[in-house]
């Protein structure tokens, strides 16, 4: 069995402090504009806080597994603690479906029975929002790491929430239209629940061990068998740790029974063509004709 254990590299020491400082800003600003929202009487306000409380969830999580990451595998997970990312994404989802609910339950009925709402208030959370979320984006423009890009586009996405209620709160000042604030609320959390259901399923995908959606089969077969001595390939199977670092396993029938270092150099050879398509870690076990695939699952999980 060949391995190709080259893990990349983390480089993520400086985005663990920067996700330290905005998840502070926002967990903060977020318990604030709860207590707020409950006061002025804005359900709009409310489900920003909604917002970013799953925001808040991701950064707090995604500074926990920057440490965790760091430790690599071991005994208990041989693969490391990179899946653990996904325990995290899962959490914050679940909450983030009940929470929406929860207020999606509270504007409903107002649309129809809309209640007073301090504008003036609206209009200062609105603006203090987009003064946090802003520091917070501007904290994470520097950084390169995967968790700082996915974290800073969901606090942009934030920055955007919050003009929308400023515009709201603008227009209730002016205007006696009360059932803008639930409108505006249903709009929002009709975003956080889209977010919601499209992150659960690829990391459900991720967890039920479905293709990476980058990776194409059909390429990483036409490439292999391009390689000569290579007769055919089966038991393919591509999956994700956490839908970056990818993994491949495959059996490969080669033409003659060769030495040694000609079987290394032939998956030494498949290892740099996989490197070239996003897969970081790469099992090949090569077979000879007549003694391929003694196990019963080799022919019964590639009949299509």
């Amino acid at each position: 069995m060949a391995h190709n254990h080259a893990h990349p590299g983390h480089g993520h020491h400086h985005g663990s402090s920067n996700i330290k400082v905005a998840f502070f800003l926002n967990f903060g600003f977020t318990i604030l504009e709860f207590i707020g929202g409950f006061m002025i009487n804005s359900v709009a306000v409310m489900s920003d806080a909604l917002h970013d409380l799953g925001d808040s969830l991701s950064l707090g999580l995604a500074w926990y597994f920057e440490k965790l990451s760091k430790k690599g595998s071991d005994r208990n997970f041989s693969y490391g603690y990179k899946r653990f990312s996904l325990l995290g994404a899962v959490i914050n989802s679940v909450v983030l479906l009940v929470g929406s609910f929860v207020i999606l339950s509270e504007a409903i009925p107002r649309i129809w029975n809309p209640e007073a709402v301090n504008a003036t208030g609206m209009i200062g959370f609105a603006i203090l929002g987009i003064v946090v979320n802003g520091a917070a984006v501007l904290k994470l423009k520097s950084g390169n790491s995967i968790n700082e890009r996915v974290v800073r586009l969901h606090l942009l996405e934030d920055v955007f929430g919050w003009v929308a209620v400023l515009v709201g709160g603008i227009i209730l000042y002016f205007f006696d239209w009360p059932i803008i604030d639930p409108l505006l609320s249903i709009g929002i959390t009709l975003f956080v629940l889209y977010n919601v259901v499209k992150n659960l399923r690829e990391s459900m995908k991720i967890l039920l061990q479905g293709t990476p959606a980058q990776i194409n089969l059909d390429k990483i077969e036409e490439r292999i068998l391009s390689i000569p001595k290579i007769e055919s390939i089966h038991d393919l199977h591509t999956w994700t740790l956490d839908g970056t670092y990818n993994i491949l396993t495959l059996h490969a029938v080669i033409s003659e029974n060769l030495p040694l270092e000609k079987t290394e150099a032939i998956k030494r050879q498949i290892r740099e063509m996989m490197a070239g398509l996003a897969i970081e870690h790469v099992t090949v076990e090569l077979e000879v004709p007549g003694f391929e695939c003694e196990h019963e699952a080799c022919s019964s999980i590639n009949s299509d």
